[in-house]
């Protein structure tokens, strides 16, 4: 009889090498090893041979960083999505690819789980759990950190060295740093150990050399640097000049903002399972594209259109943190972002200073912006007669005249 098969999420690090091996006694069952590349660079090396040598029975490195880019980051970004007025979500939009992948892994290889290495604190859980029943109701899902017999067996990162030296596990034996970082594409993530103190000064000079996509906005360069982005329907498809994939415009963006100390936030969150959390996060090229695409709409976007999309925004930008990339109110919102997108298209100027992004220019072909309607001298076109306000304002401050006028005869009422 074949063995179960269970596809594991796994980066190589102590947890999921454990978790790894762990899997396989618990179930007697083939593992089969999942890293989506989302750009964690130099973090993917040996892990093919790693996980061999941990008991995999097969694995998988897929690339994924353009997928990531194209179908999640550049869509998330035109709908505005910003949580709790500063994150950018980069943790949050990578696992519901990181998932859908595991998925079609499982399907392909005929396994009837999948498992997973986040915590019973965390929102990874959640994320993850919530785009397998979106996508894969009928598949089984492994969180060994919810396994009362799991936390028992490993109740500290000592057990875990212990287990892995016991089973010849190859854990690398380097000094922990003093927090845990999570790293892709659009961004990394700092959290826990001496972060889980919020006046805690992350971004003292100490602390330098815990960040590696940006150096520190004293440290970037005294002069300037302008950078031009070309959009098409809210996409961008162009920096300075040069038409660019996704992924290659987010790899670009990446480097200018580094360069120049752009994209840091430090934050207080609120979890999805109800908890507050703090972190840091460097996201350079995202914080670039944010701004650039703000400004690009604030040009060709009608009034009513944007605020209504505005609207959502918190809305949408929840259900990414909460793991609903796939839920049907999420395809729904998106429709009309994608509707909303249609016209904004333009070039947007922007200045990079020293952890700044300054406004420096925006042009569009389909331009809402007519300066001869907007202009505080005569209106060539006779577009706008100022003499319309008045009764324009009249009627807006009717209700208000009424209401007024009730307070007033309670008030006397009351004396």
């Amino acid at each position: 009889m074949a063995k179960e098969k269970i596809v594991l999420a796994y980066s190589g690090g102590l947890d999921t090498s454990v978790i790894l091996k762990w899997l396989k006694e618990t179930y007697d069952a083939e593992v089969i090893a999942f890293t989506a590349d989302i750009g964690q660079k130099e973090e993917l090396e040996g892990l093919e041979e790693k996980a061999y040598a941990t008991g995999a029975s097969k694995v998988y490195i897929d690339d994924l960083r353009e997928e990531f880019a194209r179908d999640f980051i550049f869509p998330m970004f035109q709908a505005g999505a910003l949580y709790e007025g500063q994150y950018l979500l980069g943790t949050s939009i990578a696992r519901p690819l990181i998932a859908k992948r595991m998925i079609e892994i499982a399907r392909a290889e005929g396994a009837t789980a999948i498992a997973h290495g986040a915590t019973g604190k965390g929102n990874d859980q959640v994320r993850f759990e919530l785009t397998a029943a979106a996508l894969a109701p009928d598949i089984k899902v492994i969180a060994p950190w919810r396994i009362e017999a799991f936390r028992e067996r490993f109740p500290g990162r000592a057990e875990m060295i212990a287990y892995a030296e016991q089973h010849g596990i190859p854990v690398k034996a380097t000094a922990e740093k003093p927090y845990s970082m999570d790293r892709n594409l659009l961004h990394i993530s700092y959290e826990s150990g001496v972060l889980e103190d919020p006046w805690f000064d992350a971004s003292a000079e100490s602390m330098r050399d815990m960040y590696i996509l940006t150096v520190s906005p004293e440290e970037a360069p005294d002069e300037p640097e302008y950078v031009e982005l070309e959009f098409e329907a809210g996409n961008c498809v162009a920096v300075n000049g040069e038409r660019m994939t996704p992924l290659q415009v987010m790899e670009k963006l990446n480097e200018l903002g580094g360069k120049h100390g752009i994209g840091r936030v430090d934050m207080v969150e609120n979890r999805f399972v109800g908890m507050k959390s703090r972190g840091v996060y460097e996201t350079p090229g995202g914080t670039i594209l944010f701004v650039a695409h703000r400004k690009m709409e604030s040009l060709t976007m009608d009034r009513e259109v944007m605020h209504l999309r505005d609207s959502l925004i918190p809305k949408y930008a929840a259900l990414v943190y909460n793991g609903f990339w796939f839920s049907p109110e999420r395809l729904a919102i998106q429709a009309l972002v994608t509707e909303s997108q249609k016209n904004v298209t333009g070039t947007v100027r922007l200045k990079l200073y020293k952890g700044n992004v300054i406004a420096a220019g925006v042009k569009s072909p389909v331009s809402l912006y007519n300066p001869n309607i907007a202009t505080m001298e005569a209106d060539p076109t006779q577009a706008y007669d100022q003499g319309d306000a008045t009764g324009f304002i009249r009627l807006h401050a009717l209700r208000l005249k009424v209401y007024a006028a009730a307070q007033g005869n309670a008030q006397a009422k009351q004396n």
